[in-house]
């Protein structure tokens, strides 16, 4: 007997009550709750990090696209990744400055773009629309994107997939690269969920707004790279070739004032996105509302792997780049691109141990930190640098003090060792790349135990408390021979002799799709297969 004479009304409705939840969540995308992630399937193909994978790049004339690859002009290709062919591929070079310098390498060993949806929007690889192939320029370690790009993965920030790819064009052998998830649609929707926010990429015209937005790059008259110009001969001040917008400081609500942000977009954007850009810019510029307008403890872990790897062709450096801004409801954040000029390349004059011990709290290099309102927030308050502070203390606990680091390292450096030896289009000498991965290596062991030093007091961890007698000594190392911005051909014979074409441009062979190398590649340890 029911002990209530209404319970099967009760029941009924409870039953209905459920029945609308379960419908709500299944599609509550529809009534605008939107997921953070998604997991897309590419993630575990080809950014599986335990391997080296197999790129064959099937073309008509590859010559003829090598001659027109600064242009960035697109052809249309086949390529196919471990074995699975995708046809009708848009490829392009790609590069900001290093697009012409290749050419000064004495080879055509270009970065490319590779498109899957650039001729057909329903063509993807396992989802991923975009897929950048790095040529490793300038790094003789082959090592220091995909060091970053790990490290800040591991510590949490939206941060590019990346793994290495030994590519065959027509089947015949070009070269060990890194590949690089694009920073566009696909990148978006696996970090942020289908109803993703607004991406930009801010960058000045007139220092290269250029190649890597598109656009021509022009070097204004009198300013060149801070290394590429000799020791002693750096104007007081140091050098600034970023505008105000690229610094991400408030102008005024002028939506004019910010065009090198709005005209590098990278997802499309209204009138009133502009607005909320402007607005958020203005509380960051102001120190108001901090919360609601910086992903806090994102933006923070984001600048401790920055600021440990000492990237200064960037937004700490004179040269404003090479740095997404993702905004979404007024609340930004950064995304890492870029670091193949890291662990003091862009600055490799100042000497090892110079930079072993680059202060923590003023990481700005020729210009001040209060100029870079993005950064200049965690300093100006006690809490934020506090918190600054300890994930710093995490994360070198976590990757350095653990063995981590060393283990990882090792393993990488063994599984693409073979690959970079049979490289025939490589920018260094397999001697020069042994040299670079062996002081890359001590390098960031040195910088992790400097910082600890910095962390506990016993070396300054700005530029103003810093007392060199205290500072970790680097001993004999050169930070040239990780690779610098002026390559020198001296002791470059290198793979010279190979940097040759690798074929007559018109074979179309679809052999050689294998493995390049038999046998098994070491798994990384504690790898993630990110």
């Amino acid at each position: 007997m029911s002990t209530h004479k209404h319970i099967d009304k009760i029941c009924y409705a409870v039953i209905a009550f459920t029945m609308i939840l379960t419908v709500f969540f299944m599609n509550a995308e529809a009534f605008g709750v939107c997921k953070e992630s998604n997991v897309m399937e590419y993630e575990n193909k080809l950014f599986n990090t335990s391997t080296v994978h197999a790129i064959d790049i099937v073309i008509d004339d590859w010559d003829e696209f090598t001659e027109h690859c600064q242009s960035e002009e697109y052809y249309n290709c086949t390529v196919v990744i471990d074995d699975e062919m995708y046809k009708n591929v848009a490829i392009r070079g790609k590069g900001n400055t290093s697009l012409t310098q290749v050419s000064s390498y004495g080879n055509d060993r270009y970065s490319f773009k590779i498109e899957f949806d650039h001729y057909d929007s329903s063509n993807t690889y396992y989802g991923l629309d975009k897929l950048c192939l790095n040529n490793m320029i300038q790094d003789n370690t082959y090592m220091k994107d995909y060091l970053t790009y790990q490290m800040m993965a591991e510590m949490g920030v939206a941060s590019p997939l990346c793994s290495y790819v030994y590519i065959t064009v027509n089947g015949e052998d070009w070269g060990l690269y890194l590949a690089v998830e694009g920073v566009e649609d696909s990148f978006l929707k696996r970090n942020f969920g289908n109803n993703y926010g607004k991406l930009y990429k801010p960058d000045s015209m007139s220092m290269g707004g250029g190649r890597g937005n598109g656009k021509k790059f022009e070097m204004p008259e009198g300013q060149i790279p801070e290394g590429q110009i000799p020791e002693g001969q750096i104007p007081d001040g140091g050098i600034h070739n970023g505008s105000d917008d690229v610094l991400l400081k408030y102008i005024d609500d002028e939506i004019a004032s910010y065009a090198n942000i709005f005209d590098n977009a990278k997802t499309d954007i209204t009138t009133s996105d502009k607005m909320r850009l402007i607005k958020a810019l203005k509380k960051l510029n102001a120190g108001e509302a901090l919360s609601d307008t910086v992903e806090i403890e994102t933006v923070i872990r984001y600048f401790v792997v920055h600021n440990f790897i000492l990237n200064f062709d960037s937004y700490t450096g004179s040269m404003i780049h090479n740095y997404y801004l993702y905004e979404k409801d007024g609340q930004m954040q950064m995304i890492p691109w870029d670091y193949n000029l890291a662990f003091g390349g862009f600055q490799s004059m100042d000497g090892a141990t110079n930079l072993v011990n680059y202060p923590i709290d003023t990481p700005v290099s020729d210009g001040n930190t209060e100029d870079r309102p993005m950064i200049a927030w965690i300093f100006e308050n006690e809490e934020y640098t506090e918190l600054y502070h300890t994930i710093f203390a995490e994360f070198l606990s976590a990757y350095f003090d653990s063995g981590y680091f060393e283990n990882m390292f090792d393993s990488v450096t063994e599984m693409i060792a073979p690959y970079v030896e049979k490289d025939p289009t490589k920018f260094c000498t397999y001697d020069e790349f042994e040299k670079g991965i062996s002081t890359l290596r001590e390098f960031c062991l040195l910088r992790a135990k400097s910082i600890n030093e910095q962390l506990n007091g016993s070396i300054g961890s700005t530029h103003s408390t810093q007392d060199d007698s205290t500072f970790v000594d680097a001993g004999e190392l050169q930070m040239s021979d990780m690779g610098t911005m002026n390559h020198s051909m001296v002791g470059n014979k290198k793979a010279m002799d190979g940097n040759k074409k690798p074929m007559d441009g018109n074979k179309k062979p679809m052999g050689g799709n294998k493995k390049p190398m038999g046998g098994e590649v070491p798994h990384m340890p504690n790898s993630k297969n990110k």
